[in-house]
């Protein structure tokens, strides 16, 4: 099994990808209206509309309170510098956690949390696949 893609739901498809085009630096393939992809490597960032998931009230918009977004970078506080003006107040400026990674944690329009972060110590560079 390949984790292909995390899609988020919204009510404002064309906002929100145009922030993940900010945030990942990639243009995004916007197939219609109401849904939008970013190929990055090793996996997609989809993002559609509440039109893209049968039924009514299956997904939530901006209700997300428990699933990260994460990138990996090579340089966190390059991508901070890049980022700041763009994001919003971080929820945690670049901090090395305990498990090695730097990591910047902030949230997109819809409150989803987005972790850009850099592998720093010898032991999260090894646990990170190419």
């Amino acid at each position: 099994m390949i984790l292909n893609s995390i899609r988020l739901i919204t009510d404002d498809v064309a906002r929100l990808t145009d922030f993940y085009e900010l945030v990942t630096g990639h243009t995004a393939i916007r197939h219609a209206p109401y849904f939008a992809e970013l190929v990055l490597p090793g996996a997609k960032l989809a993002i559609g509309g509440v039109a893209t998931v049968p039924g009514d009230g299956e997904a939530v918009p901006a209700a997300n309170r428990t699933a990260i977004v994460e990138f990996r970078v090579d340089d966190v506080d390059a991508e901070y510098a890049r980022l700041r003006d763009g994001i919003g107040a971080p929820v945690q400026e670049p901090t090395t956690m305990p498990w090695g990674n730097r990591s910047l944690l902030f949230r997109d329009p819809d409150g989803t949390l987005i972790n850009i972060f850099t592998p720093v110590t010898a032991e999260a560079v090894a646990r990170q696949r190419p």
